[in-house]
């Protein structure tokens, strides 16, 4: 699927081709809620990182999260986390770990995405207390990352394109 998408102020401007462009995990880390306003969810669409293509390259700024829990050392994530200089919306996730991916937020994507048929609320030992984790029908609870990727998610539901 081709997938267009944009920051908040318009001076960014990207496309990219998705096997899996069901935003199928909402992710309740500190990471996601703070960088992503609280829905931006940073892994929940896979793209090809070689179809990336970016209009307003000179203002994407790019950091390395840090991922803390409890019990252990901070870390910088191997992430990288792009995002809008000027409006400060986040657009996608890169990782050297796997190059051949990207993971555009939702958030960022124009391109109406299909809804998904179930979703998972992963990370919820990292939830904000006054956050209220969506239940019921459709609804998968992980306390912390599910066990299967977002590819394996697409797979199980026959949705991979």
């Amino acid at each position: 699927m081709h997938l267009e998408g944009s920051c908040q102020c318009g001076a960014v401007r990207f496309s990219l081709e998705s096997d899996s462009p069901y935003p199928f995990m909402h992710c309740h880390c500190s990471i996601c809620r703070k960088t992503g306003g609280g829905g931006g969810y940073g892994i929940n669409l896979g793209g090809d990182a070689s179809t990336l293509r970016v209009r307003g390259k000179t203002h994407v700024g790019r950091f390395h999260a840090v991922i803390r829990e409890p019990g252990k050392r901070p870390v910088r994530s191997k992430a990288f986390r792009h995002f809008c200089v000027k409006c400060g919306s986040p657009l996608w996730l890169w990782d050297p770990r796997w190059p051949e991916l990207v993971h555009p937020n939702a958030s960022a994507i124009d391109t109406p995405l299909p809804k998904p048929p179930e979703v998972i609320e992963a990370a919820l030992d990292y939830a904000a207390p006054w956050v209220d984790v969506p239940r019921g029908k459709g609804h998968r609870h992980a306390r912390t990352w599910p066990a299967e990727s977002l590819r394996e998610w697409h797979e199980r539901h026959g949705l991979l394109g």
